[in-house]
């Protein structure tokens, strides 16, 4: 079936044809006829007709072709000027077949000209002039529609990190994760005392990190793992031997960003989605390689883990997705579960971040 939006283009392209060639007819003179209307006017308007229609479709065709081709979705100037030759290389050779047989094979197109020849340079000329215009403003108008599809996927994405952002920085404050490391304090006062003051310390550094950074969407790897360091301790104290953390981290990509807290949120899916204990403990590894973070863990996954698995892992890729086209990969082979996640530049940090009220 035809699309609707198929049939519009048709349209309009039919009218804007129509426009043309009336323009021309008015302004450019075949013979001393007067008409409006006889056999060379209808032969030079379906002529008009398919060349414009082939310029459109070929034009449309190469640079659809062009798109697939390319990572980037910007139609370089050598790319354009590629389409144009391309472009023409068919419709010129079309146009010379057609004008020829109209002038000197059709005597029914009845072309009277005094040199055939001048005549038909002339008609070549002008439908090579037309379709490399037309080309041309094809694709500075495709240029400008995918501008205004890339600004409403940007607008989107804004809004997207906007939301994840806030939802990332709820999720981490919630009463849930105040409330049980309040209990272990509680434990902790009564078994151990300079393990709880540690303990206290700790908790406050994880707090104070999360609060200085509620509107910094990217952090560096370094300071993130500052963190990482308190929170590990904490889960270590919580979970009394049933969790082995490590870390790996080369020295040259301590600099580099990753959105706020991703690793965390990381840690906490792999605590909150498996089965773990002192006999058989979770063994997370976070490591980099090759300019990209590796998070890793052994799976023995919970029954009612896989959608909030997803959503975890979704708000961590739409935060990617606003900064890089490296995406977010994902590996699950039913022993281990492997995110890796691209290391941003340095300069990111400087790019303007949206501000989240709380």
């Amino acid at each position: 079936m035809i699309k609707k939006a198929y049939i519009k283009k048709i349209a309009i392209r039919f009218l804007i044809i129509n426009v043309i060639y009336f323009l021309i007819k008015l302004t450019i003179a075949h013979d001393d006829k007067p008409e409006m209307i006889d056999r060379a006017a209808i032969f030079y308007y379906f002529t008009a007709f398919i060349l414009f229609m082939l310029t459109w479709e070929v034009n449309d065709w190469l640079i659809k072709k062009d798109r697939k081709s390319l990572s980037s979705k910007d139609l370089s100037v050598k790319s354009s000027i590629a389409i144009l030759l391309k472009t023409l290389l068919i419709v010129c050779p079309t146009a010379a077949v057609i004008y020829y047989l109209g002038i000197f094979q059709l005597d029914f197109c009845q072309i009277q000209a005094e040199n055939p020849w001048l005549r038909f340079r002339i008609d070549f000329l002008r439908a090579t002039l037309l379709g490399a215009s037309l080309s041309i403003f094809n694709q500075f108008y495709r240029i400008i529609e995918e501008k205004k599809e890339v600004e409403a996927k940007v607008h989107e994405l804004k809004k997207e990190m906007m939301t994840s952002k806030y939802n990332s920085l709820k999720s981490q404050i919630s009463p849930h994760f105040l409330f049980n490391s309040l209990n272990t304090l509680t434990s902790l006062m009564y078994e151990d005392r300079d393990l709880a003051s540690d303990f206290v310390t700790r908790l406050a550094s994880c707090y104070r990190y999360i609060l200085d950074n509620r509107e910094e969407d990217l952090v560096s790897l370094d300071k993130e793992l500052q963190f990482l360091d308190s929170f590990i301790f904490m889960m270590k104290v919580r979970h009394d031997g049933s969790i082995s953390i490590s870390t790996d981290i080369d020295a040259q990509h301590k600099m580099l960003l990753i959105p706020t807290l991703s690793i965390q949120m990381l840690v906490e899916n792999a605590l909150k989605h498996n089965y773990y204990s002192k006999e058989q403990p979770i063994r997370i590894e976070i490591f980099t390689k090759n300019d990209v973070l590796v998070i890793k863990n052994n799976i023995r996954k919970r029954n009612d883990s896989n959608s909030s698995l997803q959503l975890g892992l979704a708000n961590i890729k739409k935060r990617y997705a606003f900064y890089t086209n490296e995406g977010v990969t994902v590996k699950d082979d039913s022993k281990n579960f492997v995110v890796v996640m691209p290391l941003l530049p340095s300069h990111l940090i400087r790019k303007e971040t949206l501000s989240i009220p709380i």
